[in-house]
């Protein structure tokens, strides 16, 4: 199922697609600005999340990436509901995640969590490992005192750990240990989709590769569906299916990982690609350096999102926001050229004058 679908189907309701396990509609997460000492007054809006829309398949990876500030965690917290979204829609299972409360919305936690990018601050202090991994099931009331041991020692073994460490406090961890702990928990309820927020972002290199070795091992036996949440373009080639750039809170290019990383058709992925280092230093690579400071969220240029650091820009890209199409079957780029720059022919001459030019330096 391709992204048009989402523009073609209703407004509301799910997918048809059986496959899909969950679905985002156009979602926006604002955090307001308020001013004034006695009376408080909404002055703006910081728009960390601007209309991002995508879905995830049964026992698929989505890797999302993007620089620090792109809206990558809130995304993921807005997704969740620990943080409600101010619009869209965000359906799981077929059920709209809008209308749930209380109750009804714990109860769809059980097969949609999260781990969480610090792995010591996610971990209750004054818990042992046993307590934290049994928490999930104490809340939902699924505890048998007789298998409490049984249960909580399969899933440190599960994750690589010995079950002595269940009588552990989360100081006396390692941090990979921690973030081992932190995964068990979320197997805990046995969810269907699990999003995971940097989870090795915080370790060592080799660290990285047994978390990341683990993941893989776990999706391959269980079946879950990863929305895989990472800076390392390395490490997201290794554990996804398909791949979502964000920038400024929206979507720049989405498609199969292997497509975007041999044929990156945006600009602002093509820089990012860029960046990968190579560990021959006898091969010469031709960076992208972006030129400026990313806009602030709070206000964003009003065409295109990465109009005032692109190398491309032309003036329809300071007054139209460009709409994701599908360039090559699967692969979706948010960008008036796209099509040129998949063609390898050259963007539109046309240049900036001085008045563009100026409303380019307002849109900053």
């Amino acid at each position: 199922m391709t992204e048009q679908n989402i523009k073609t189907e209703p407004k509301y309701g799910p997918s048809t697609d059986e496959n899909v396990v969950l679905e985002v509609k156009n979602l926006r997460k604002y955090f307001a600005i308020f001013d004034g000492f006695f009376i408080k007054r909404k002055v703006a809006d910081i728009k960390a999340v601007d209309g991002v829309s995508f879905r995830l398949h049964k026992g698929e990876t989505l890797g999302v990436v993007g620089e620090s500030g792109c809206g990558k965690s809130t995304l993921a917290r807005a997704i969740t509901f620990l943080d409600r979204p101010s619009s869209g829609e965000v359906w799981f299972n077929g059920e709209d995640l809008r209308l749930k409360r209380g109750k009804e919305l714990r109860a769809i936690a059980k097969d949609l969590t999260m781990v969480f990018q610090d792995p010591a601050a996610s971990l209750d202090p004054r818990y042992t490992v046993m307590q934290s991994i049994l928490e999930p099931l104490e809340i939902h009331n699924l505890v048998d005192e007789k298998e409490k041991y049984s249960i909580v020692r399969d899933l440190l073994i599960r994750v690589g750990l010995s079950p002595h460490h269940a009588y552990r406090y989360p100081h006396e961890l390692s941090g990979g240990q921690q973030q081992r702990v932190g995964i068990a928990r979320a197997l805990t309820l046995q969810p269907k989709v699990i999003i995971l927020d940097e989870p090795v972002s915080a370790l060592d290199v080799s660290v990285q590769a047994s978390i990341i070795n683990l993941l893989v091992k776990l999706q391959d036996e269980l079946g879950f569906a990863y929305v895989f949440i990472a800076h390392d373009l390395s490490v997201v080639k290794k554990v996804s299916h398909r791949l979502m750039v964000l920038y400024l809170g929206n979507v720049m290019e989405i498609g199969e990982v292997e497509e975007v990383f041999a044929n990156a058709l945006h600009p602002y992925t093509q820089a990012l690609m860029s960046a990968i280092p190579v560990p021959d230093p006898t091969v010469k690579i031709d960076r992208i350096v972006l030129k400026g400071e990313v806009p602030t969220p709070i206000n964003p240029p009003s065409g295109c999102r990465f109009c005032t650091r692109c190398r491309y820009v032309r003036q329809i890209c300071l007054l139209d926001q460009p709409q994701i199409q599908e360039i090559r079957p699967g692969h979706w780029v948010a960008c008036h050229f796209a099509r040129e720059i998949d063609a390898g022919s050259h963007v539109p001459t046309e240049e900036l004058g001085e008045d563009d030019q100026l409303d380019q330096n307002i849109a900053i």
